[in-house]
Formats: C-alpha cells, sequence, structure tokens
C-alpha cells in the first residue's frame, strides 16, 4: 500500500493546514462537522481562503478526551477522505494515532499522517512505514486525559527537542525516510503557558534539526490565556501566533481561521521578501 505524496513544503512560504474535525466533542469546533457533505462543504470553504492541506480528526485529543474505537475513527474520517481526495487538489492529512485508521487513511487518498503520539502506539510505526505519506511527529507529555495535570520539564526546548530526534532515529530505523518526517513541538499537549512562550519564542532549536516544523496553537487555551478571550473569540490572537511561528521559519501552521491567517502570512512573507532584498542590495 502507498499513498501518493504531495509536495506540501516550500521554500521561503508557510503552509497552511486547515482543521477538520469530524468529532462531537473537538474543543472549538466539535459536533460542527459530523456528516460527511457539511465536512467537504467546509473543506472547500477552506481551500477558497487559502488551505494548502486539510486536517481531518476523528477523535478529540483535547484535554480530558475520552478514547474512539478504530473502527468508529475510521468511520467517522474514511468518508470525507475518499470525498476530499476525489474533488480538491490539496493534501489531505489523517490527525490519528492507530494503526488501523493510519492504513485506513491513506488507502483512502491521504498523504499525510499527523499524529499527536508520533507513532508510539503499537503498530503506528509499522502501518506509517509501509507507507509513502509525510509523516509529522508530535511531542506529547502524558496522554490526552492527564496531560494537562501537572507538566514538568528540566529544560522544555531541549526535552521537546530531544524527544523528536529520538523518534526521528526510530523512523529511519523503521524504513520511513527522514526528507519525509516534519515535527510538531506540541503546543498545549503536556504544558504550561511559560512552555509554550519558549517554544513559540525559540522554534530555531527545532529548525536547527533541519527538518520541516509544523506549528499548532490555533484557538488553544494559551491563546484565550493572554488575551481573554473564548474559543471562538480567539481568531486575532491566533493570527498573532501564527505569524510570529512563520517568521521563524514554520514550514506549517495548523488553524481553525484559514482566510485570516492567509491574510497575516501574505503580510509576514511580503515584510520578509523585501528585508531580504534590501540585505542583496
Amino acid at each position: 500500500m502507498a499513498s501518493t505524496r504531495k509536495a506540501i513544503i516550500s521554500t521561503g512560504k508557510t503552509r497552511i493546514m486547515g482543521v477538520l474535525n469530524v468529532t462531537p466533542d473537538s474543543f472549538s469546533d466539535g459536533g460542527q462537522f459530523m456528516d460527511t457533505a457539511t465536512a467537504v462543504a467546509r473543506a472547500r470553504t477552506m481551500v477558497a481562503e487559502g488551505a494548502h492541506i486539510i486536517d481531518v480528526g476523528g477523535e478529540s485529543t483535547r484535554p480530558g478526551a475520552s478514547p474512539v474505537s478504530a473502527e468508529q475513527e475510521i468511520a467517522r474520517v474514511v468518508p470525507v477522505i475518499e470525498a476530499l481526495a476525489g474533488e480538491l487538489d490539496v493534501c489531505i492529512s489523517v490527525d490519528t494515532s492507530k494503526p488501523q485508521v493510519i492504513s485506513a487513511a491513506v488507502r483512502a487518498g491521504a498523504s499525510l499522517v499527523n499524529d499527536v503520539r508520533a507513532l508510539q502506539e503499537p503498530g503506528a510505526l509499522e502501518a506509517a512505514a509501509e507507507t509513502d505519506a509525510w509523516i509529522c511527529l508530535m511531542h506529547m507529555q502524558g496522554q490526552p486525559r492527564t496531560m494537562q495535570a501537572n507538566p514538568r520539564y528540566n529544560a522544555v526546548l531541549t526535552d521537546v527537542r530531544d524527544f523528536l530526534l529520538e523518534r526521528v532515529r526510530v523512523c529511519v530505523g523503521a524504513g520511513i525516510e527522514r526528507e519525509r518526517l516534519i515535527l510538531d513541538p506540541g503546543f498545549g499537549f503536556g504544558k504550561t503557558l511559560e512552555n509554550n512562550l519558549d517554544l513559540l519564542a525559540n522554534l530555531g532549536v527545532l529548525q536547527a534539526t533541519g527538518l520541516p516544523v509544523l506549528v499548532g496553537v490555533s484557538r488553544k487555551s494559551m491563546i484565550g490565556t493572554i488575551t481573554g478571550r473564548d474559543a471562538g473569540e480567539r481568531v486575532h490572537g491566533s493570527v498573532a501566533a501564527a505569524v510570529i511561528a512563520a517568521m521563524q521559519g514554520a514550514a506549517i501552521v495548523r488553524v481553525h481561521d484559514v482566510a485570516a491567517t492567509a491574510d497575516g502570512l501574505k503580510i509576514c512573507e511580503a515584510v520578509m521578501a523585501h528585508a531580504q532584498g534590501e540585505l542583496k542590495e
């Protein structure tokens, strides 16, 4: 089994990953896109607004979330992925940790596996190695139900980097080419506000690995804590965080508010391109 892996990394440009949760309990948009037709319509809108990747998730990973079975997750995501892959000329990502879902989603047309557990679930590494999909490895301390109880680090920047580099080593050893790996520091996944700010302010630590970095801070509690806004009102703070990530070289930003993020990134890219032109002169 092999996926058709689309080129999603672009030198000098940050790609937008639009969030499409087909779940009843995701923290920001749970229950809004549960049926396939509604989910496909939402994906069309995000692509029209500037999304390069659509990330389809069938199990919530918010703090306190309850797990679902592989069968239930497949029933939620596969019809949506099949419909999107047949219609939209963008990369379709599956947000999952389960080997059965990885295999089914790639067969359905997904070309990126976005795993919050970094292929640590039994069988996930082998399932991913059998595909040609991009793999995003995320750092998470603990598990979704308990990860925010009491996160602790010796030094969050090096702890996260070292964990991800070890997962890269394991993936390469399992036959997954380094060239198709992406790193995600896991904002909000077993992190305090200070941890999140340290990571966002110092993405260069991960950039130095030479691998693309994905940043997902959209509407998360760190934005709410700083701004005092509820989840649905965090668009401005989320765009600001995405621009900060882009200015540090993030390859992908995972967002709910695609149009607003696209506008923010256009300004960011124009300023950075102008600055580089000035330096060349």
